[in-house]
C-alpha cells in the first residue's frame, strides 16, 4: 500500500476513525501525486478516489497498483448509494480547516455519518516532516529561485517598474524549468519596500532606492521562498547599519535551527536584539514551507515547540521604517540534527545593481 495512506490509517487507528473524508487537494496531493479535482475516502476496506469524468485518465497514469487506490466517476453512484461508503462506521474524520459549515452538512446528508470527527490538522502535521523525495523537489526549487535571482541582479534597471520586475520573475520561472510562481512576486523599491507584504506597482525604479525581492517558485508541487534586499546605484547610509542587523540576526537565527531548538526562544532572542537597537520584529520569524508556500510550523514567540530534523522553515527577520524603506533576508532552511542547511544559497553581501 502507498505508504503514506498506510501511516493514516495507522493513525485513525488511534483515534479511533473508521473512516476519513479528505477534501483539501494539497493534501490529496501529498497522499497520493494526484492533482486533479476530487475527494479520497478512506473506507474500513478501500480507498476511493472520486472524480470528475473529465479527470479519470489523468489520475489512472497517475496511480500505480502499489497504491491501491479505487478511481471511480461521482456520477457512477446515485445519492442513496452514497451513504454506503462508510457503513457501520461510528466515527468519520474530516478536515475541520478546510470545510465549511455548508459543507460539513453536506457530508453529513450524503453519507449518514454517525459522527464526523475533527482531525486536528493531522496530515498538515505529518507534512512538517519531509522525507527525501520531497526534500529533493524542495531543492530543486530553491536552485531555480538563486538562478532566478542572479538574472534579475543583471537585469534590474532604473526606470523599470515593480509590476515589470514582477512579471520578469513569473516569465523567468515560467521559461526556465519552474511550473510557475509559489505566490504572487513582492517587488517593492523605495519607500514601498517599508510594507512587508507590499504589492507591485508602476513605480519607476530610481537611484538611491532599496528593492525588497521576496518570491518563489513550484517544482512538482514544492515551493521555495527567498527575499533578498538590494540597492540600486549606491548604498544610503541610515539603511546600511539596519542592513547589517538583520543580517546578523538572519546568520545567527541560521545557526539555531536544527533538532530540538525551542522556536519560542529563537524568536525571542531576535525580537530582543531588534528592541535593544530600537526596531521591532512586526511579523512572525518564519513559516514552514512545502506543498504551500505557508505551513506548520509557525517561527513565531507564540510557538513553543520544537524544530525537528527533515523540517523545511523560512528565515526571514525584517525591519521597516514607515514612509522610509526596508530590509528584509529570508532564506529556505532545512532543519538537521547538528546545524541547519539553507537551500535558497544566493549571497547576502551588499548588492548594488545598475550602477552609475
Amino acid at each position: 500500500m502507498n505508504s503514506k495512506i498506510k501511516w493514516l490509517r495507522e493513525k485513525m487507528k488511534m483515534l479511533n476513525l473508521e473512516g476519513m473524508i479528505i477534501s483539501n487537494p494539497v493534501n490529496i496531493r501529498y497522499l497520493t501525486n494526484i492533482v486533479a479535482e476530487g475527494i479520497l475516502l478512506i473506507t474500513r476496506k478501500e480507498n476511493i478516489f472520486l472524480t470528475d469524468g473529465r479527470y479519470i485518465e489523468e489520475v489512472q497514469n497517475v496511480l500505480t497498483i502499489d497504491d491501491e487506490i479505487v478511481v471511480h466517476e461521482f456520477k457512477e453512484y446515485s445519492k442513496d448509494e452514497y451513504e454506503n461508503f462508510f457503513l457501520f462506521c461510528e466515527n468519520v474524520g474530516f478536515e475541520e480547516d478546510y470545510i465549511t459549515y455548508a459543507g460539513y452538512k453536506e457530508y453529513m446528508h450524503k453519507y449518514k455519518v454517525n459522527n464526523l470527527q475533527e482531525t486536528e490538522k493531522m496530515i498538515e502535521k505529518q507534512r512538517m516532516i519531509k522525507d527525501e523525495e520531497e526534500i529533493q523537489k524542495l531543492r530543486k526549487a530553491c536552485k531555480l529561485t538563486d538562478d532566478c535571482f542572479e538574472y534579475l541582479i543583471k537585469y534590474i534597471k532604473i526606470g523599470q517598474t515593480e509590476k515589470e520586475i514582477a512579471l520578469e520573475i513569473e516569465k523567468y520561472f515560467r521559461l526556465n524549468g519552474a511550473e510557475g510562481v509559489s505566490f504572487e512576486p513582492i517587488v517593492a523599491s523605495g519607500k514601498n519596500s517599508s510594507k512587508p507584504h507590499a504589492i507591485p506597482t508602476d513605480k519607476k525604479i530610481d537611484l538611491g532606492d532599496v528593492i525588497t525581492l521576496d518570491f518563489g517558485c513550484k517544482h512538482e508541487g514544492y515551493c521555495s521562498d527567498m527575499t533578498r534586499t538590494i540597492f540600486v546605484g549606491y548604498i544610503p547610509e541610515e539603511v546600511k547599519k539596519i542592513y547589517d542587523l538583520v543580517l546578523r540576526n538572519q546568520l545567527k537565527t541560521g545557526k539555531e535551527l536544527k533538532e530540538g531548538a525551542n522556536i519560542k526562544q529563537i524568536t525571542k532572542m531576535v525580537e530582543n536584539d531588534f528592541k535593544l537597537n530600537g526596531y521591532e520584529l512586526v511579523h512572525s520569524l518564519g513559516h514552514g514551507v512545502g506543498l504551500d508556500i505557508h505551513e506548520l510550523p509557525a517561527i513565531s514567540s507564540r510557538n513553543d515547540k520544537n524544530l525537528k530534523e527533515k523540517m523545511v522553515i523560512t528565515n526571514e527577520p525584517g525591519i521597516y521604517v514607515p514612509g522610509k524603506f526596508g530590509v528584509r533576508i529570508e532564506d529556505t532552511v532545512l532543519v538537521g540534527k547538528e546545524i541547519s542547511e539553507n537551500l535558497t544559497k544566493s549571497s547576502k553581501e551588499y548588492i548594488i545593481v545598475d550602477k552609475q
